[in-house]
């Protein structure tokens, strides 16, 4: 559907709900906008912040105009906590967050408790739904299902090489490296070396050396894209001649500029390009007009935003309990990331993963 069908859809919902008791609906984007990881953070936000202009620009949802307050987790959980009992305290009603699943997990308790809805653009662990309460949705995989790509690339790829299976040991990446191993073994193959490192520092040489002592070729990272790129330069710089392999993390340009030549042929695990649907076109135009390139998790926060409003429509109100039982019975939703259903436990319905290679910069669907 058309980027203007399904603003019309919404605001179709105004004319049959009528105008509201309060003027303006509040809602959240919440990631890490600072820290380590802030090109994520920057990503949801911009895909919060167009959608929000988008629906306004159309007359906001059942006749009220959007609010959007950001959060800043930072990728910690404590911190996430905070963000989460600071939006209950605003009458936040939605938030498109959080980014990392330790941040994600934790907030959506509070979230749960407030009577707040949670549509996840980016946070894939597992134990976020299938724990989670009536609250708890993502518009991305899951870590199983990104790892079973994985693990299988692997197995079928490198069933000759040495690899190593790092992790950091967060819900993320732990989860991440545990599933891709979950289904090497599988396939019959055993990783040569196993270990978790400490997110945050800069200097990875003793792991390197440990890697480079065991003869690894192949260097598969549960973890984010500074750390990846940080190992696998300095495991060029000791003379390594290894691939590194990564998920979902590493689709910021943030990586190249950290890793620079080193991450040449670094493998990654994504879902297939969202800004080449034609359901995206017209808000990807949207975006380059702004000098911004959609990358990563940027349309999946838009397509957050997207769906819960058509459900608040559908609904006939913001109430996130209703919105939430709209989204499992109704569908599919029409988004930029194509048709949107949802199951029982809030993920979303079909999808799947796909490899990306880093070249000269730039990422590209092999």
């Amino acid at each position: 559907m058309r980027r203007g069908a399904w603003i019309a859809l919404v605001a179709a919902g105004v004319l049959a709900a009528g105008t509201q008791a309060r003027a303006q609906v509040t809602i959240g984007v919440a990631g890490p906008m600072t820290g380590q990881y802030a090109a994520f953070g920057q990503q949801l936000r911009e895909g919060a912040e167009q959608a929000v202009a988008d629906l306004n620009a159309h007359g906001g949802v059942l006749g009220q105009k959007i609010v959007l307050q950001v959060g800043d987790d930072a990728c910690d959980p404590r911190q996430a906590v905070s963000v989460a009992n600071q939006f209950a305290s605003n009458g936040v009603v939605f938030v498109a967050g959080h980014y990392c699943s330790g941040s994600s997990i934790p907030a959506s308790k509070v979230y749960a408790d407030e009577g707040i809805l949670e549509i996840s653009p980016g946070s894939t662990n597992p134990d976020y739904t299938d724990k989670g309460s009536w609250n708890t949705f993502r518009v991305c995989g899951r870590d199983d299902q990104q790892g079973r790509v994985a693990g299988a690339w692997l197995a079928a790829h490198e069933r000759g090489a040495k690899i190593a299976i790092l992790d950091d040991n967060t819900a993320y990446g732990k989860g991440l490296a545990d599933e891709t191993k979950k289904a090497l073994n599988a396939a019959g193959v055993t990783e040569a070396l196993h270990e978790s490192y400490t997110p945050g520092e800069r200097d990875y040489s003793a792991l390197v050396s440990r890697l480079k002592a065991a003869g690894i070729t192949v260097i598969y990272v549960g973890g984010y894209h500074t750390e990846a790129a940080l190992i696998i330069r300095q495991a060029k710089a000791q003379g390594m001649h290894a691939t590194l392999v990564g998920g979902d993390a590493l689709v910021t340009s943030e990586f190249w500029e950290i890793a620079g030549p080193a991450g040449a042929g670094t493998l990654m695990t994504f879902p297939p390009d969202p800004r080449t649907r034609p359901e995206a076109a017209a808000v990807v135009a949207e975006f380059r007009a702004k000098k911004i390139d959609p990358e990563g998790y940027v349309l999946y926060t838009y397509a957050a935003v997207q769906v819960w409003a058509e459900a608040a429509a559908k609904a006939g109100g913001t109430d996130a309990q209703k919105v939430a039982a709209t989204l499992k019975k109704d569908g599919p939703w029409p988004s930029v990331l194509g048709p949107i259903s949802f199951d029982a436990k809030g993920d979303v319905t079909g999808g799947g993963y796909v490899f990306y290679r880093w070249e000269d910069g730039k990422y590209a669907q092999m």
